[in-house]
């Protein structure tokens, strides 16, 4: 087996380019993003909240929203909550998400087509 170093700097530069095509691409607005860096939250209070399209384009079933946040941890932009039991089902904004995020401080710019894409294979086949 043929072990090749990699930079650090370079996993980290990767992530943060997979982790914004993502954001680019799901259906959450940035009110979405600012909800959970106030205070976490569960797919479930997240799709009954009678202001969904101020956190998302389309509505959301909680099952189709955990999905997504399942997706978010993933990739590193979400965590989930931990408490005195273990971890939770609400989810919280990673210090990566927040550096994704960083760069679009009122909305986020929808992605193109080669971006979405390139993006719904990077779902299907994680490692390509």
């Amino acid at each position: 087996m043929r072990v090749i170093a990699q930079d650090p700097s370079e996993l980290t530069q990767h992530a943060q380019r997979r982790a914004r095509q993502a954001v680019r691409c799901l259906p959450f607005r940035r009110g979405f993003y600012r909800l959970l860096d106030e205070s976490a939250q569960s797919s479930k209070e997240l799709a009954n909240r009678p202001d969904w399209h101020v956190n998302t384009t389309q509505r959301l079933g909680a099952g189709e929203t955990e999905t997504l946040l399942i997706w978010l941890i993933q990739l590193g932009v979400l965590r989930r909550e931990v408490d005195g039991q273990g971890l939770t089902e609400r989810v919280r904004i990673t210090p990566l998400g927040r550096d994704v995020l960083a760069d679009w401080p009122e909305e986020i710019p929808a992605a193109g087509p080669l971006s979405r894409v390139m993006h719904w294979c990077r779902r299907r086949r994680p490692r390509w």
